[in-house]
């Protein structure tokens, strides 16, 4: 089983527990023996795509006031992913990797930017986001996807909403999530679930796939 975190911006301060609450839970990144298989109850890789969070606010700015291509704006941001991904595995025990081809076992933080400036796979736009990246590389590995942000979910009406389809969110920028992600999952039948990082026993739970408090935001129906 593979799972990918994509741990937002939000929780710049909560995220280096969260990371290590995992990483004690799963494991530290390490090759994965012949003889491990995921039924013995515990996932082989669970990988962490980093957020923008105030990396990528610096370069929104720059760009407000400076006109930046959508090129730069792109790339400057993905090199916030990095910086945050740095930021994580500075502050936790997790390893860090650059590719996808090769997962370890246990815990590792992704520094996408060689990934994505190789594989160049999404627009560059302000719609596309860390949030539809981390479905890009969940894709790629055949991953459940998990967002950890600083909210329980998508409230409407005052209430959380625990599931969704990502056809109603289409078009909608008042959300947690980026406007790309729902067109995202839909086109590739995917799903994804969004919960409080700040709760790490949520986090844990959702790895391993128990219910958890959340929402579901589903392109498979």
């Amino acid at each position: 089983m593979r799972v990918v975190i994509k741990i937002g911006g939000s929780l710049i301060k909560e995220a280096p527990e969260l990371v290590d609450r995992l990483v004690k839970e799963f494991g530290s990144g390490s090759p994965i023996p012949e003889e491990a298989h995921a039924s013995e109850g515990l996932p082989c890789s669970v990988l962490i795509v980093p957020g923008g969070g105030v990396f990528a606010d610096a370069v929104r700015k720059t760009d407000e006031n400076f006109s930046l291509s959508e090129d730069a704006a792109h790339w400057m941001a993905i090199m916030g992913m990095e910086q945050y991904a740095c930021y994580l595995k500075d502050k936790s025990r997790a390893l860090g990797i650059d590719s996808i081809a090769n997962l370890p076992q246990g815990v590792s933080v992704l520094f996408p930017y060689r990934l994505l400036r190789t594989e160049d796979p999404l627009p560059h736009s302000w719609d596309v986001t860390s949030d539809t990246i981390a479905a890009w590389v969940a894709k790629q590995i055949g991953a459940t996807l998990i967002k950890a942000t600083d909210v329980d979910g998508i409230f409407r009406n005052g209430k959380l909403v625990r599931e969704i389809s990502a056809v109603s969110y289409r078009g909608s920028r008042e959300s947690c999530i980026d406007f790309a992600l729902p067109g995202f999952l839909l086109k590739n039948r995917m799903e994804c679930l969004i919960i409080n990082g700040k709760f790490s026993d949520r986090v844990i739970h959702a790895v391993y796939g128990k219910s958890v408090l959340g929402t579901v935001v589903k392109g498979n129906i």
